[in-house]
């Protein structure tokens, strides 16, 4: 790897989403990934997730969080698909509104 490589990934910056929905710039990685459109969170390696970026790229719509409280203040609800529990206790929370 050359010193100009070495100085690029030194300055890497991640953008992210605030809990006020403003993305901003990050050194650090969001440690959850979201869907702008469906408000959704879950996991960096969610089945359902990483099907739908292969199938039809929804790149466009992810977003990235520092972590799952930033994601639920933003409006997001969690992933049924790889946040089983944390979505069924979401649901009935709804359901109970």
């Amino acid at each position: 790897m050359s010193e100009r490589s070495e100085n690029r990934n030194l300055h890497k910056t991640y953008t992210l989403m605030g809990a006020d929905k403003k993305l901003y710039k990050s050194e650090t990685p969001g440690t959850y990934g979201g869907n702008k459109k469906t408000k959704v969170y879950g996991r960096m390696d969610c089945p359902a997730a990483l099907r739908a970026i292969a199938k039809w790229g929804y790149v466009k719509d992810r977003v990235f969080f520092a972590d799952e409280q930033t994601a639920i203040e933003a409006g997001f609800r969690p992933c049924a698909a790889c946040q089983r529990e944390k979505y069924k206790i979401w649901k009935t929370l709804q359901t109970n509104h």
